[in-house]
Order: structure tokens, then C-alpha cells, then sequence
């Protein structure tokens, strides 16, 4: 991540969850004893990208198009190595080959936004040199002509601020959260447009009734927890018992909300904000390092990712779920995943959907998950500075 916004979007929130269920640590994060667990998890994790997962010409599960190598290098840079390292320096050589004259970094165009995302996210790791300026500049330019709301929808469409994979169709709260993300590491601020009105999709993705949400689904489950995408349509709950509930409602769960609260933060909501308040207590009642609330273990790694980014984003130690037991969240995070490691150091999804069987997929997103947890690394976010 790029520290200095990391520190500054922490230092902007010190206040944001100092009260309530959630606590900001003014000293180390986590014990000695886990950073050495994690130091020990991580360089496992490194070496089995560097002898396994990657491929000669640098890519990493090419099938999967560039997205599965933008975030595996990303990974790998938050993790301590630079753009000197040979996995990085062939991860970055492979990524550049797919930069479009559009702007886009895409594959066959099927995933040009979250391809380009990702890959923005990726370059700006790798930019303290300014080599990729140029690159992120046109990729910022391309991702936010893909957004709905420049012409194309009016705001009471409930598409209206969102994107989906390839821009054209649905669009949903991941790839949405993908796009703020890239948007704000790259240079953007709160008040930016195209976050302004991501923010709008990101409210209606919300289980909560109020005045962001005008959608035909606001009320009916009401909390605070968020959904991946918004139907124009009236629903039958019968055809997805999974994702709906029996009166027409849409099932919130863990990856997507801490996607939302992210994405919020990032937007500039503060802790009075019923946006805030309502997901944060989705959070503390929902607590859990052992799977995807709401989803159990589909999504899991990609669940680990979002849970670390969202309470890592807001400078959190702790979380007091809903029994009243106070959580460091880091550490029982780095417990959990030395748990899941496999012994050639990869992590895995035995759970497919959503292609986390792959290890590099799984293994990028531990790593990246792994990097909020460093204590070592950088000043955390939200950690004063002298």
C-alpha cells in the first residue's frame, strides 16, 4: 500500500471507531511472539510463489488472465520484497505486456475493470520511482469512463456510481470497491466525483433503511450488513434461498461488508455517520476469523483480504463482538492463516468457488491480508507518529 495515504487515511480516522466496539492500540499491535509467527508464515508464503507459483515468463495461473499475477506481485511487494527482487521485476515485466492504448491493463476485455484495478493497485506499489505515472494515469482515466453515472443512468437508477467486471452489465460492490480503491491509492481524495458517486452504489449495497437507501431491498433485512449487487428487478426469494431471505431481502455477508465499510471510509463517512454505525455493528455481531460470515468458507481468502484492508483501512487493534470478548483482530488472523498454510508454504480454498482453489490466487490474497497485520513493515494506520 502506499504509506503515506495508508497513514494518512489512518491518521484522519484515529476518532473515527475510537468508541464503542472498537479500540485503537497506541503502541505495537501485536506481540513479538506473532510477529515472529508471522515473519515465519509470510516467507513461506513468498518462497512458494517464488518456486512455484510462477511461471517462466512471469505471470502467475495465466489462464486466469493478468488480474491472478497483479495481485500475486502486489502481494509480494506488501510483503517487504521491492522491484529488484526477480519474482517482482518478471511479475512486472508479464503485467506491462497487457497495458492497452485505451488505458486499460486488461486480458481479452471480459474483466477489463477488476483486471485494471488490480493492476493499478500492483504499478502503484511499484512506483516510488514515478515509472509507472504515465501507466496509472491513463488506467485512472479508462476505469473511471467504465463507472455508471456519466451519461449513461441517472441517480435514481440503483446502477447509478457502480462497475461491474467489464464495465458493460451489472455492476456490483466488489468491483466497485476495487475501483474506489485503486481511485484513492492512485491520488484521488474524498471528494472526488467518480468516489462520490460510488458511494451512492455503496449505500444502496447496504442493508439498512435511511436516506441513502431508496431501494426496494433497504428495510427488509436492516443490518447494517452488505450485499455484492443490486437487481433492477423484483426478486423471487424462492430461486436462491442462499441469497435471499423468504420476504424478498438480500442475505448480507462478511466479505461485502467489509468491502462497504472500506470503501466508506475511504469516501470520507465518520463514526456519526448511520452508514458507519450500522456496519460497524454488523462487524462486532458478526466477528470471525474462522470463515465468511454469511458464506462460511466460499470466499474465505477473499474474505481474509477485505477483513484485514476494512479494519486495517480504519487504524483498528481491536473488535468486542457481540458476547462482550474483546478480539486483536491481527493475531488471531495470523494464528488462523499459520493454521491453514499447507506445507509447501501455499494456501488453498478446498472450497472452489470462485477459483480459491487456485494457490496462487488463495496465497496472493493471504499475503495481502498478512500485510495490515506487519508491525515491522510501516506505522500501522491510525498509529500517532512523533
Amino acid at each position: 500500500m502506499n504509506i503515506s495515504r495508508r497513514v494518512f487515511v489512518g491518521i484522519s480516522l484515529c476518532l473515527l471507531f475510537a468508541l464503542g466496539s472498537f479500540a485503537i492500540a497506541a503502541d505495537r499491535p501485536i506481540s513479538s511472539e506473532s510477529q515472529k509467527k508471522l515473519d515465519t508464515i509470510v516467507a513461506k508464503g513468498l518462497q512458494y510463489l517464488e518456486k512455484n507459483g510462477q511461471a517462466p515468463d512471469g505471470s502467475f495461473t495465466a489462464q486466469a488472465g493478468p488480474g491472478l499475477t497483479a495481485l500475486a506481485v502486489t502481494g509480494t511487494l506488501r510483503s517487504g520484497k521491492t522491484v529488484d527482487d526477480p519474482v517482482v521485476a518478471k511479475g512486472l515485466k508479464a503485467l506491462e505486456g497487457f497495458v492497452k492504448p485505451d488505458g486499460g491493463i486488461y486480458g481479452n476485455g471480459r474483466l477489463r475493470n477488476y483486471e485494471t484495478c488490480v493492476a493499478m493497485l500492483c504499478f502503484q506499489e511499484a512506483n516510488a520511482d514515478g515509472r509507472y505515472n504515465e501507466t496509472l494515469k491513463k488506467a485512472r482515466d479508462f476505469v473511471t469512463r467504465l463507472q455508471y453515472g456519466q451519461g449513461e443512468v441517472k441517480q435514481d437508477d440503483v446502477w447509478f456510481g457502480g462497475v461491474g467486471y467489464g464495465g458493460a452489465g451489472r455492476p456490483d460492490l466488489s468491483n466497485t470497491g476495487y475501483l474506489v480503491e485503486a481511485l484513492i491509492e492512485t491520488g484521488s481524495e474524498a471528494d472526488d466525483e467518480a468516489i462520490q458517486r460510488a458511494l451512492v452504489f455503496v449505500s444502496r449495497c447496504q442493508n439498512l433503511e435511511s436516506k441513502y437507501n431508496d431501494t426496494q431491498f433497504a428495510g427488509k433485512v436492516n443490518d447494517g450488513g452488505f450485499f455484492y449487487e443490486i437487481p433492477r428487478e423484483k426478486i423471487d426469494p424462492s430461486t436462491s434461498p442462499e441469497r435471499y431471505t423468504e420476504n424478498g431481502g438480500i442475505r448480507s455477508y462478511g466479505s461485502m461488508t467489509y468491502a462497504g465499510l472500506k470503501s466508506m471510509i475511504y469516501a470520507g463517512l465518520t463514526k456519526d455517520d448511520p452508514r458507519v454505525k450500522a456496519a460497524s455493528q454488523w462487524v462486532a455481531d458478526n466477528y470471525s476469523v474462522e470463515q465468511n460470515p454469511g458464506m462460511e468458507s466460499a470466499g474465505l481468502f477473499y474474505y481474509y483480504h477485505t477483513f484485514a484492508a476494512g479494519l486495517g483501512t480504519a487504524g483498528l487493534t481491536e473488535v468486542t463482538d457481540a458476547d462482550g470478548k474483546t478480539h486483536n483482530w491481527r493475531e488471531e488472523l495470523i494464528d488462523e492463516l499459520a493454521k491453514r498454510q499447507n506445507e509447501d508454504g501455499s494456501w488453498s480454498n478446498e472450497n472452489g468457488r470462485w477459483f480459491e482453489n487456485d494457490k496462487n490466487l488463495a496465497t496472493a490474497f493471504a499475503l495481502m491480508a498478512l500485510s495490515y497485520c506487519d508491525a515491522d513493515a510501516a506505522q500501522p494506520a491510525g498509529t500517532p507518529t512523533e
